[in-house]
């Protein structure tokens, strides 16, 4: 009979043992569970902050960053599926920033296309005058040299444009030889023969037609 209540009092024993260890275990399961819920929700925190940061120096920046550095980092954090409000709002402020930005870019290129289109224009119109002016000074008869001149003087407002020889240059300073006509310089490459000048400075008026030339010696 003794020995009956000793072993029940052994296997309480073993069972109360049992269910502090299992006790002990599930606390120690809930609690790790716990801390990894923290440390989940202290990362997204920081992945958020950071996110803030980020978006708040795209739409902050002073040119320090180029459009494809923003584009990606924006991309970036899109990609990152926050669902925070602030970022969201934060996201749509720098997306506008950078459309912008784009476009002010796009608008620089075409302007300095357009720029770059003008200057060689330009510069075909010097080098057809001068073909025209090597045209005019080496016809091999006076006659020949008139269609020349004709359709050299198409390029400006009248046959009554001035043309200025410069003779001389210091700084700013210009000195010029005796004034004339374009209808004249031509007639005078017809007599000379040979073309001694180049361009040196050609001004147009809103058609396109050259108003005053300004020559110099080769």
């Amino acid at each position: 009979m003794q020995k009956t209540i000793k072993n029940g009092l052994m296997l309480k024993l073993f069972l109360l043992m049992f269910a502090g260890i299992v006790a002990i275990g599930f606390t120690g399961c809930k609690s790790q569970k716990k801390i990894a819920a923290e440390a989940a929700a202290a990362e997204r925190l920081a992945t958020i902050e950071q996110a803030k940061q980020d978006l708040l120096k795209i739409i902050n920046d002073q040119g320090s960053m180029s459009i494809s550095d923003k584009e990606a980092l924006v991309s970036e954090i899109k990609g990152m599926n926050l669902e925070d409000p602030e970022v969201d709002e934060l996201i749509v402020k720098a997306d506008k920033i950078i459309a912008n930005l784009k476009a002010e870019e796009l608008l620089l290129l075409e302007a300095t296309q357009k720029e770059e289109q003008e200057r060689m224009e330009v510069e075909r119109k010097y080098e057809k005058i001068e073909e025209y002016f090597d045209a005019v000074a080496n016809s091999k008869s006076m006659a020949m040299a008139d269609p020349y001149i004709t359709d050299a003087l198409k390029f400006f407002a009248s046959p009554d444009v001035p043309v200025l020889t410069i003779i001389h240059i210091e700084g700013n300073v210009k000195d010029y030889d005796r004034p004339t006509t374009i209808k004249k310089y031509l007639e005078y490459l017809k007599d000379q023969g040979k073309n001694m000048n180049e361009i040196y400075n050609v001004v147009f008026d809103q058609n396109g037609k050259i108003t005053e030339l300004e020559l110099i010696k080769k």
